[in-house]
């Protein structure tokens, strides 16, 4: 659950202020941990049947047509955005062979079947995710508030500091996003009439969703503290020293984000296989993994080297994909399954979640596509 966006948490906090980003943060701890239950509560809504995926999900709630798409090209814009920014996390050494190395990586791990034989990437993954977040606000700490430190709005005028509002609100939902994989890995857990999966798993999603404000609260809090409105976009540039912490720092980032690709790819490779094999009719192999799985990677590969725009990227997708996924759809969702009493607590609630969230995709990318445009003025293809 623990994901990369941790690091740009501060950020996100620079361009919102201590009020309102103290707000936001709460809140879309709230509403993704409610969003969570109610997925969690729906894999089994129908006796005799678990929804999978998300978008089987999305047709029960929709129709058969209208769920694919409603919820496919959401699914698959956040699943490619998480591997793109997995690609371009760490910029040590020249960024467009970094994102090379990184996809030969997964040249490899990508032919790994299904969910369970990525299980010990997944745990080291976590581990990982929990390690970089303590290293990042503990050094942060251990500098201390940093000379001549400003915690006020950085641009000078309005519009600069709307935009950079909106955009730190898309900061913040890539960071909450993970409910893209809930339905898929809930599938793996053994379930009765009498031992339902939504126990074990709601057990699973709350311990996840502590271990998340331990990380998120302290790295984004701390770090904002430390240095104000002079924080990197990545805190652990902005830390810099010792060396070699920081070095663990971001091998911890690199050894989580391959596990991190690996969790978001596989519903991708699963509905690709699917679809070619049901609709299309090849047949199924060795070989169409192979190819298919290969093209999914280089293709990633291919636009990460192209649009290397971090904390933009964030923003944008994190408004335009993430928001949808995290914030409001499962709302939709139990709204038309659930069908809740009206003006009851429940519709209000979910009612209250929804205008939230669609605020939240409106502007958010609006900030991150001026970043990306701001950003783009001195770029290079390849460079």
């Amino acid at each position: 659950m623990v994901g990369a966006g941790v690091l740009s948490l501060p950020y996100a906090m620079s361009e919102l202020g201590w009020g309102p980003g103290v707000t936001v943060l709460i809140i879309s701890w709230v509403i993704t941990l409610y969003t969570l239950w109610q997925m969690v509560e729906m894999h089994e809504i129908v006796p005799g049947k678990r929804f999978d995926r998300y978008h089987e999900l999305g047709q029960q709630a929709f129709g058969e047509k209208l769920g694919l798409y409603i919820v496919v090209p959401q699914q698959l814009i956040v699943e490619k955005f998480h591997d793109l920014v997995c690609d371009e996390n760490c910029k040590d050494i020249k960024l467009t062979y970094f994102i090379m190395i990184f996809a030969s990586v997964h040249f490899v791990l990508s032919h790994l079947p299904n969910f369970n034989s990525i299980s010990g990437i997944s745990l080291a993954a976590a581990v990982m995710s929990l390690s970089y977040s303590t290293i990042a606000w503990s050094a942060a700490i251990k500098k201390g508030v940093q000379p001549d430190i400003q915690y006020g709005y950085k641009p000078k005028s309005t519009a600069g500091t709307v935009f950079n509002f909106f955009s730190a609100l898309g900061d913040v939902a890539f960071a909450y996003a993970g409910h893209n994989v809930v339905l898929e890995i809930q599938a793996t857990i053994p379930s009765t009439p009498e031992k339902p999966s939504k126990g074990p798993m709601w057990k699973g999603v709350v311990v996840a969703y502590i271990v998340v404000a331990l990380c998120y609260f302290p790295v984004a809090l701390i770090g904002y503290w430390m240095y104000g409105n002079a924080v990197s976009d990545n805190i652990l540039i902005s830390l810099n020293k010792p060396t070699w912490l920081i070095a663990m720092a971001n091998l911890f980032v690199v050894v989580h984000v391959i596990g991190s690709y690996q969790v978001y790819a596989m519903p991708v490779f699963d509905m690709i296989e699917t679809l070619l094999v049901k609709k299309l009719k090849f047949t199924p192999s060795f070989m169409l993994r192979f190819i298919t799985r290969n093209i999914y990677v280089a293709l990633t590969m291919f636009v990460g080297i192209c649009f290397p725009f971090f904390s933009g990227l964030l923003a944008f997708f994190g408004g335009f994909a993430f928001a949808p996924t995290t914030y409001f759809l499962p709302c939709v969702m139990w709204l038309s399954i659930v069908k809740p009493k009206k003006w009851s607590l429940s519709w209000f609630t979910n009612w209250i979640c929804i205008i939230l969230g669609v605020a939240l995709m409106i502007v958010s990318p609006v900030g991150g596509l001026r970043s990306i445009i701001v950003q783009a003025k001195n770029y290079e293809f390849f460079s």
